[in-house]
């Protein structure tokens, strides 16, 4: 059985499905891997070693994609790539399924069987194939560097024979995996942190890290997360609550780091315009939600923007600028998601019945079998 990994094509994906780490213990799966070159260029990792690993190198896409009986990727393949799969070849990967209901009807109707690696359930046997969670974590680290960079002061107190600075006060909206790792990256560095999640559960998780809970209201925030552990959208009324309680809590601080979405659904708006302009000259938000519409109003996907002497960054892909870890923690989620699959003859064992299998396969047999799909494609 053959399995392939294709060099990403879009312009800001630095992250690569495989390495030689997973590439190796994929071929002792008695995988036959193939790697399209420069496939692990942006990631420092080099065809040789690639090769070292026990993979075949192919010059093209279409070459690598050749009789693959399945196919790694980071994001979504080029739509001109798919008249090169097999006939029912199992294609992984981050399939941003909810934003891209057209590539979903094509994935059918080239009779892929596709799975998306962001739909994984939040299970405890998931936890090691959790895509989310592994690029997240990446993603508030760097966001909380980002801001460092292009914030002019320095972010712990400094006591010096010239004065004292203070420390920088940050604040994070959203504490899921990327905003604890925000929290705990801006505390190592000096900084005093305080966040702020619909769901009450974090309180705990926000105060074991050092940081201070910015609550709005404990009632319905303890219906504020699904059973998966995801946040749920909130009532008008509980919106404005919120709104009000940020935009006080935001006039006073130095830096917000972003990090609330909600599956499926475009990011909320918690930072409006008039909320930037209370801001202090000099003030830094990360929007780590850009790609999905953007937590703040006037954040530019891919861009960084002054505005009323605020900066605000919306880069794409954030995790993308660890490209060497995040595509090591991403090639093992997809190794431990395959590694199951695998019979003892070398052949795809895969139980429909699975929770893990149900909740992320999208197409099958030429048809959308994703149920929360069915519905959004037709």
């Amino acid at each position: 059985m053959k399995i392939s990994i294709l060099r990403e094509r879009l312009a800001h994906e630095t992250r690569v499905a495989g390495t030689p780490e997973t590439v190796r213990k994929l071929v002792a799966l008695g995988l036959e891997v193939c790697i399209e070159r420069g496939a692990g260029k942006a990631a420092f990792m080099t065809d040789e070693t690639y090769k070292e690993a026990g993979a075949r190198l192919a010059d093209t896409a279409r070459a690598a994609l050749s009789d693959a009986d399945i196919i790694f990727c980071v994001q979504r393949p080029n739509p001109d790539d798919l008249v090169h799969f097999k006939l029912g070849a199992m294609l992984i990967g981050m399939l941003t399924p909810f934003q891209d209901p057209a590539g979903i009807a094509a994935y059918a109707a080239h009779q892929i069987n596709a799975f998306a690696m962001e739909l994984m359930p939040r299970i405890t046997r998931a936890q090691s194939m959790d895509v989310l969670s592994s690029q997240s974590n990446l993603a508030g680290y760097r966001a909380v560097i980002e801001a460092c960079y292009v914030f002019a002061r320095a972010m712990p107190m400094m006591m010096t024979p010239g004065g004292t600075i203070a420390p920088a006060r940050v604040l994070v909206m959203g504490a899921g995996v990327a905003g604890l790792q925000a929290i705990a990256t801006a505390r190592r560095l000096g900084a005093v942190v305080s966040a702020t999640d619909v769901r009450l559960a974090a309180k705990e998780q926000v105060e074991s890290l050092g940081g201070k809970f910015v609550m709005v209201d404990s009632e319905a925030m303890a219906q504020a997360e699904t059973e998966g552990g995801y946040a749920r959208e909130m009532s008008e009324e509980f919106k404005c609550k919120q709104a009000a309680l940020i935009a006080e809590t935001l006039a006073k601080q130095d830096i917000a780091i972003c990090t609330a979405l909600i599956p499926g659904r475009r990011a909320p708006v918690l930072i409006t315009e008039e909320m930037v302009r209370s801001m202090k000259p000099g003030s830094v938000i990360v929007d780590l939600a850009a790609e999905q519409g953007g937590n703040c109003a006037l954040s530019q996907e891919g861009e960084c923007v002054e505005f009323g002497g605020v900066t605000i960054i919306g880069y794409r892909n954030m995790p993308g600028r660890l490209a060497t870890d995040a595509s090591s923690l991403y090639a093992k989620n997809l190794l431990n998601f395959l590694t199951p699959l695998i019979g003892a003859d070398g052949a795809l064992m895969i139980d429909l019945q699975d929770e893990i299998i149900r909740e992320t396969a999208l197409t099958r047999g030429g048809q959308i079998v994703h149920a929360s799909l069915q519905t959004e494609v037709a």
